[in-house]
């Protein structure tokens, strides 16, 4: 099958202090969540002078997929469209339908099966489709990717890296923990966000030489009445102090950049929380656009393109390209208590 173009699907972020409001507004749109408490997380922008880095951040993982496609192919042009913020998916599906396109691949800027990381963006392009009307471009979604070794290998790569900055005397010892965004029970009892990070925690740290590690949640939201996933990344750095440990390396393998729930949550809270404990903490990168992570997207769209190898590490093989029907279904959340930080991937 030929396709005319590729579309990268992403959250979205305010650019400046004027658009965070109604940025948390669109993010939490039809959850009834107090402005107090929008209020409350405006500030953790606020803190980074109102501008999530995300959208650079994409925009760089872009700029880099363009000069990979151009040197190796397949040729397709880059549109970009967000869930939350400019360009909205509507508006770019627009373009991309005056621009002639009629069919195009759509590269999802998250790595795991959730209604929050996977379903929803399905359904967010379905609704810009529906926005558009007739003539809207056929999108059809590169599968996804938690064990494809691109992914593995740069995120081994990045927690070597973190060892590397700890002074010699603190490698051995600290511990290393992956951390990714909670997210309520209710939403991971029904798919596989679970399952796939724990294997894909286990495969990053046999890259990284490393013979034990933990995954821990950080970002919860939503109120205390409501389960979520844990430990808390914080539960889990006081019980290395309390341990007798004095450093930790933190591998934020949920998120795919160092956009505002990484350098909030793990740079300022975090950091902050190792130093009133005494623990040393480095913290890896995420995949970013590192040229192996860019190139894994060209492989990717090769699949589809040219039924090239489907790459996969660990037990299960390649995910399938389609998901099977009703997986991923959305929770019932309570209301009234969360943020917007329910949906994996804030800007």
């Amino acid at each position: 099958m030929e396709y005319d173009a590729l579309l990268i699907v992403s959250f979205g972020g305010p650019e400046k202090p004027e658009d965070v409001m109604p940025f948390l507004e669109n993010v939490t749109r039809g959850r009834r969540i107090p402005r107090e408490r929008l209020e409350e997380v405006a500030e953790h922008y606020y803190h980074f002078g109102g501008k999530s880095p995300i959208n650079e951040q994409v925009a760089t993982l872009i700029a880099a997929l363009r000069v990979e496609l151009a040197a190796h192919g397949p040729h397709l042009p880059i549109y970009l469209g967000n869930r939350n913020w400019q360009p909205y998916l509507a508006d770019t599906m627009r373009q991309m339908k005056a621009d002639g396109v009629k069919r195009a691949l759509a590269f999802i800027t998250s790595a795991w099966s959730s209604y929050s990381s996977c379903r929803q963006y399905l359904d967010n392009i379905a609704e810009a489709q529906a926005a558009v009307g007739e003539g809207a471009p056929e999108v059809v979604r590169l599968r996804l990717f938690y064990n494809h070794p691109g992914f593995l290998e740069t995120m081994g790569e990045r927690v070597r890296d973190a060892y590397a900055g700890l002074p010699d005397n603190l490698r051995d010892s600290a511990p290393l923990l992956f951390t990714a965004h909670s997210i309520p029970l209710s939403m991971s009892e029904n798919c596989r966000y679970v399952s796939q990070l724990t294997e894909a925690c286990g495969l990053v740290a046999q890259l990284a030489g490393r013979d034990s590690w933990r995954l821990v949640y950080q970002s919860r939201s939503g109120p205390p009445t409501q389960p979520w996933l844990d430990p808390d990344i914080g539960d889990a750095l006081k019980e290395i102090a309390a341990a007798g440990g004095n450093s930790v390396v933190i591998a934020p393998i949920g998120f795919l950049s160092d956009h505002m729930e990484v350098m909030y949550d793990l740079d300022y809270e975090a950091k902050h929380l190792c130093d009133e404990l005494g623990l040393t903490m480095a913290r890896a990168g995420t995949v970013g656009h590192h040229p192996r992570f860019v190139t894994m997207i060209r492989e990717l769209i090769a699949e589809r393109v040219q039924g090239a190898e489907r790459k996969a590490m660990g037990p299960h093989g390649a995910m399938p390209d389609v998901c099977f029907i009703g997986c991923c279904p959305a929770p019932m959340l309570v209301q009234g208590g969360g943020a917007g930080r329910i949906s994996p991937g804030r800007g």
